[in-house]
């Protein structure tokens, strides 16, 4: 699938140093209690944080510094690698870009349980990410954030925080989603005329979560759970991508538009992400920024 460690390195050309702390600050209660300023809190990264049984079901958390609980809203990062393989390292080139364009915000980077001959992708980890965003919610006067979730996935990683925003997020915490080539619809003769494709969607299926008479291609696709709560959805692909069809990024649009969903969609000259022009990252760069300002703005 894709190469998404190379593709962030070529995207973003540089890693930027963390220089977060690792613990947290503690705060002088008795300070607070004399002063009419609250002493801003420290910057604090959080590290492999268990939101379920499965050892897989981990995320890195960074908190900001002078972050609080009616502003700092939190970008969740989902990598890719086909729904079997790749982890949340493959992601940590975007937690230094973000603390340099977007210092305000917290990030979360997502493991999710991997698929295996036992273990089927599809609802698990639609509901691993929507385990994750339910935890830091119900921490975030704890931890001091507002639980208001950008969701920014890659491949596998962007068909699952599609998924999990159109048909698992009740509560709206998700306010916008970025899919950076994800697939979006498996009914797309691209993959439906593909016999090893069909064999790896039943092997990525749990058909005990659906009803006997469900299309596990249609209730797995993003194009077909769009709704009128749909978050603002941002999409990047490629118009030669020999994994996600460009056909899947105009197919999500359709439904976007159809449902008056606001939504973006760019396609650039090249692949699955690993051999777009750098004018093209930078320019993905560029509209990511702006979308998230917009549709997870920080409150004044």
């Amino acid at each position: 699938m894709l190469r998404s460690h190379f593709f962030i390195w070529v995207f973003f050309g540089f890693m930027l140093t963390l220089g977060c702390s690792s613990d947290e600050q503690p705060q002088d209660t008795d300070m607070q209690e004399q002063s009419d300023t609250t002493v801003p809190l420290a910057a604090a990264i959080q590290t492999d944080v268990s939101y379920g049984s499965d050892p897989q079901q981990v995320y890195d958390l960074y908190l900001p510094a002078g972050r609080n609980s009616t502003k700092t809203k939190v970008l969740v990062l989902v990598h890719g690698g086909g729904w079997a393989s790749g982890d949340k390292q493959d992601m940590t080139p975007y937690i230094s870009w973000i603390q340099s364009e977007l210092p305000q915000y917290a990030i979360m980077n997502l493991n999710y349980v991997l698929a295996d001959a036992t273990t089927p992708a599809f609802p698990n980890q639609f509901l691993d990410l929507k385990a994750a965003l339910n935890q830091v919610k119900e921490q975030a006067s704890e931890l001091e954030v507002l639980p208001e979730f950008g969701l920014i996935g890659v491949s596998a990683g962007a068909h699952i925080s599609l998924m999990t925003d159109y048909v698992y997020d009740n509560e709206d915490l998700i306010k916008m989603v970025c899919s950076i080539v994800g697939p979006t619809d498996f009914t797309d003769p691209f993959y439906s005329e593909n016999p090893e494709f069909q064999f790896l969607l039943a092997a990525l299926t749990d058909e005990s979560a659906y009803a006997s008479d469900t299309n596990y291609a249609e209730v797995t696709s993003p194009v077909y759970q769009v709704n009128s709560t749909s978050a603002p959805t941002i999409m990047f692909y490629g118009n030669t991508d020999p994994l996600v069809p460009i056909t899947n990024g105009l197919n999500l649009e359709a439904a976007l538009a159809n449902a008056n969903i606001s939504h973006s969609f760019t396609i650039y000259e090249g692949g699955h992400g690993d051999d777009w022009s750098q004018a093209n990252y930078e320019n993905l760069q560029t509209q990511l920024i702006s979308y998230i300002s917009q549709y997870l703005a920080v409150n004044p």
